[in-house]
């Protein structure tokens, strides 16, 4: 009942490329990497958007401090 050792992998792997065929087994290996390469230009594209603007504190330019009064 303990986890599957490297050789139920090594197995198992035989018997997908038997039953899927290698060409098969390869063109979907492909789109899984085309997938992962989506999905991480995805990730860099948020990155890019998600990054605030340079913040221009409006107040400050139309609200001098106040001069200070001599006593």
């Amino acid at each position: 009942m303990g986890g599957f050792s490297l050789m139920h992998w090594l197995l198992f792997g035989g018997v997908a490329i038997l039953v899927l065929g290698g060409g098969r087994f390869s063109a979907m290996m492909g789109d899984v990497a085309k997938g992962v390469k989506q999905f991480k230009k995805g990730l860099a594209d948020e990155d890019e958007e998600g990054k605030p603007a340079a913040r221009i504190d409006t107040k400050a330019a139309t609200d001098p401090e106040p001069a200070a009064k001599d006593v």
